[in-house]
């Protein structure tokens, strides 16, 4: 039999055709500034004026964030699986807007509203070793509990705050992972652990652009 080949602009085709399927990638829209008053006026003050609409695989927006327009920056040091050491401990970093209800980085459910996003690191413990990629996370904490954007917090004042957007024992955390790439444009995209991961940038009270991924749906495999 007489074997038939294959075009190479067919063969081409199905490689991107593949490559496309792979990505699943989401939607990103920049919307316009935090105005709704169920976030207190002094933390709409220090946010961006555009923020940013995620979709995820066709549906409804599952969430919208805005990022502080200047982030204090902290003196860089190397600090054992911390991604993001410019950032301090209890930081305001953003806000987030759920549409409906979500779930933390734990599968907690986290009920539909607006939540303040403060820098903690995971404790470097037996407890939670393995947990996630690295120690950086995105405390979520219910907006009206978080008026002042220059406050700090010790460690379990910021559990306790947060613990009260779960309603549980637990905090919500929302994972920051490593990012490799430069300054880019927002993105979300999902990974091989089905984890959806918005990539952005901030912009650091010393002026560099700091690159930064948050994994906005999807959970710890432990």
């Amino acid at each position: 039999m007489r074997k038939i080949a294959t075009p190479s602009f067919a063969v081409g085709f199905i490689f991107v055709l593949s490559l496309a399927c792979a990505a699943q990638n989401g939607k990103v829209e920049t919307v316009g500034p935090l105005t709704d008053n169920a976030v207190p006026e002094g933390v709409r003050q220090v946010l961006d004026s555009k923020g940013y609409r995620l979709t995820l695989e066709g549906g409804a927006p599952i969430c919208e964030l805005w990022v502080r327009k200047r982030v204090p920056a902290q003196t860089k040091k190397d600090v054992e699986g911390v991604a993001y050491p410019q950032l301090a401990e209890s930081l305001l970093v953003g806000v987030v807007h759920f549409p409906q209800a979500a779930a933390d980085f734990r599968g907690q459910r986290i009920p539909a509203g607006f939540y303040t996003l403060r820098y903690a690191l995971m404790p470097n413990d037996a407890n939670h070793l393995g947990a996630a990629p690295s120690r950086d996370f995105l405390l979520l904490i219910p907006a009206a509990s978080d008026a002042d954007p220059n406050a700090t917090f010790k460690f379990q004042e910021l559990m306790a705050l947060s613990e009260s957007a779960t309603g549980t024992k637990h905090p919500g955390p929302l994972s920051l992972v490593q990012t490799d790439s430069g300054v880019a444009a927002p993105s979300v995209s999902k990974d091989d652990q089905d984890h959806w991961i918005f990539s952005a940038s901030m912009k650091l009270s010393s002026g560099e652009e700091l690159p930064f991924a948050l994994v906005v749906k999807g959970t710890t495999q432990q």
